[in-house]
């Protein structure tokens, strides 16, 4: 008898000033807003047998109160910790802590920008990292939660 694979929650979770997408610095951050992106990636999700929870905060300790709340139960997370991703060692501390698979989302190409933009804390506690492909990065993100989820499916 073959069981059916475990229900799947993917976390999309969003830091600061990404509520602005769509109208904060179009040149940089393109024109597609947050809502948009969210609907892709949910989109994606369940085409491969999932459930996506989003969250976006400008406030650190609520992406923190979110993450410690729905990531022990969840599949994964995706994440765009804003510039929190650039010194929040509390977010990256909480993402270690959940030893969820997850993957880091910046939009532009920190590499390509300012200095201080350059580190990123998160780092050595992520999966992966998704950076300067635009609002496509999640889509990309997404994409491979999917895989994932259908090798899994497929006993691999």
């Amino acid at each position: 008898m073959t069981m059916a694979p475990a229900h799947r929650v993917l976390l999309l979770v969003n830091g600061p000033n990404l509520n602005r997408l769509g109208q904060r610095d179009p040149n940089v951050y393109g024109s597609t807003n947050l809502e948009t992106i969210e609907a892709t990636v949910r989109t994606t999700v369940s085409a491969a047998g999932g459930t996506l929870k989003s969250f976006q905060s400008n406030h650190e300790g609520a992406l923190i109160d979110f993450l410690q709340t729905e990531g022990p139960a969840s599949t994964g997370i995706i994440i765009n910790p804003g510039a929190f991703g650039h010194y929040s060692y509390a977010l990256r501390d909480c993402l270690a802590d959940l030893g969820k698979p997850c993957v880091e989302v910046h939009i532009s190409n920190v590499h390509q920008r300012e200095a201080f933009r350059h580190q990123l804390v998160l780092s050595p506690v992520v999966t992966g990292q998704v950076v300067g492909l635009g609002a496509d990065g999640y889509e990309v993100a997404a994409q491979w939660f999917a895989n994932r989820f259908m090798r899994e499916d497929a006993g691999q």
